[in-house]
């Protein structure tokens, strides 16, 4: 018998899927019901506010779901099980509060919650520690690294006893606490004490607490990545996913050269291992990478070389991605002639195959080719077909109806306005989810890259559609100031 998902998972599902706001009604649905079952301030309401916050908390709406914590860990436990509950509740508090840079309030409800961990579970007892890493965390990021190592030793040091498979976080920790202070000591150290799934572990905690605009990260990475080639081997996933993490820094840094040699690497073990597929998608990364670090003419002899990998694996899907890129490319480099034959290829691949979304990039990227080419009239075509079948969220369908609505004006370039088209979609957003009377205009204007709201009311709201107005508005404030942070076509 199959299980039923709960509310929260299904919430979770949603906002992997995008859909920022379907996620938080059914959250606010079941904190309605809990409230009306169950009275406020009952451990079943805690537990719906916590759930409440923890999706508020991923979809970048800090103080809200700071407020939600808050609220549950104020709810009186009623026995054993709802105090452990509210142990969990303070310790989130003070998380979101450190992510949303409230320092201040952040530490003072982590060294709360250590206290109460100490006084609930003894000092012996794994609980205890879970309380004790998220402190150190914050003394480190406070620059206190004397504080940090004091605390995160006793925490490595309790996991460890208990054999508690947390020990890879507190480790992971350890080590970026240590490189924090600057000695020579090693930053990794145990790991052949301790089973490949945790080893693991270790690298994936890392790579969590990454700063991708911190230049000194890269000696962590850099580290991590010499420890996994050690402890686990050069082929292990573990050391690859690694290794793939450091060209992602590399880009962030500008260290296009460290970029490059990592991929290649990632590159030459799927080449060893026989992985055709995932050596497919590494040669697309150094490509990238190499045109990136403007050294073209390795680029177009990779996307030549990863197109005879595609043929050879022989999906259709896969063609067109590696067509579509490498047309794209060669239209940066100024082979028009070429670039259009890829892109045309990249159409005729994407049809032979399943994907509707394949479909509608390729013709999205050959009718952006079209339209700079002034053959608006085959760019329009190619354009509609697209935008028919892509998922109209994804970033390209957004690019493909700013660029169509610029060549319905007869415009080559200029790319439409993308202000404009994202401004309608987020109308619609907010219009759909409130009452239908309720507004009488919704100003939305995109300046220097940041949404700009203004709300005209037809009628005075009550105080629970004016509470659901500003939830509206900030849910499609966060999803849409991610949409205009994502990379777009040159236009």
């Amino acid at each position: 018998m199959t299980t039923p998902f709960a509310p929260v998972e299904v919430a979770f599902g949603l906002l992997r899927e995008g859909r920022i706001g379907d996620a938080e009604d059914l959250m606010t649905r079941e904190l309605q019901a809990a409230t009306d079952v169950y009275g406020p301030g009952s451990p079943e309401w805690a537990s719906a506010q916590c759930d409440l916050g923890s999706v508020l908390l991923n979809a970048d709406q800090l103080d809200r779901a700071i407020e939600c914590f808050r609220r549950a860990a104020s709810a009186p436990p009623r026995d054993h099980e709802s105090r452990k509950d509210q142990l969990t509740y303070r310790l989130n508090l003070g998380l979101a509060l450190r992510m949303a840079g409230r320092l201040d309030e952040a530490e003072a409800e982590l060294r709360h919650g250590v206290q109460e961990r100490l006084a609930f579970y003894g000092r012996e007892h794994a609980g205890y520690a879970f309380g004790l890493e998220p402190l150190a965390d914050l003394l480190r990021q406070r620059g206190d690294v004397a504080g940090a190592r004091q605390v995160v030793e006793e925490a490595v040091a309790n996991l460890w006893r208990n054999g508690h498979e947390r020990v890879a976080s507190a480790l992971a920790l350890r080590a970026a606490i240590v490189h924090a202070g600057g000695t020579r000591e090693p930053l990794f150290v145990g790991l052949h004490q301790l089973p490949d799934e945790v080893v693991e572990q270790v690298g994936q905690a890392v790579v969590r607490m990454l700063d991708h605009d911190d230049p000194a990260s890269k000696s962590l990475l850099t580290a991590l990545v010499a420890a996994l080639e050690e402890r686990l081997g050069v082929d292990h996933q573990a050391t690859l996913n690694a290794l793939s993490v450091l060209a992602n820094l590399g880009r962030d840094l500008g260290d296009q050269a460290g970029r490059v040699d990592a991929i290649e690497r990632v590159l030459a073990s799927y080449d060893r291992q026989g992985r055709q597929d995932e050596a497919l998608m590494a040669a697309l990364g150094l490509a990238m990478a190499q045109d990136e670090a403007g050294d073209t003419e390795a680029a177009l002899r990779t996307y030549a070389s990863a197109h005879a990998r595609a043929a050879r694996i022989g999906r259709p899907e896969l063609l067109s991605q590696v067509l579509r890129n490498w047309g794209l490319a060669l239209k940066e480099a100024g082979q028009v002639g070429p670039a259009e034959q890829r892109l045309s290829e990249a159409v005729t691949q994407a049809r032979r195959g399943s994907d509707p979304d394949t479909v509608g990039r390729a013709c999205i990227a050959l009718g952006l080719f079209l339209q700079h080419e002034a053959r608006l009239s085959e760019a329009r075509t190619v354009l509609e077909e697209g935008l028919a079948v892509i998922d109209p969220v994804h970033r390209d369908a957004v690019i493909g109806r700013s660029h169509l609505g610029a060549v319905l004006d007869g415009r080559t370039c200029g790319c439409g306005d993308m202000a404009g088209t994202i401004a309608d979609a987020f109308r619609e957003f907010v219009i759909t989810r409130i009452p239908t009377d309720l507004l009488e205009r919704l100003d939305v204007a995109i300046v220097d890259g940041e949404l700009k709201i203004g709300v005209g009311l037809r009628r005075e709201p009550a105080e629970s559609e004016l509470e659901r107005l500003n939830d509206v508005l900030q849910t499609a404030h966060a999803e849409f100031r991610r949409r205009l942070s994502e990379p777009r076509y040159a236009g």
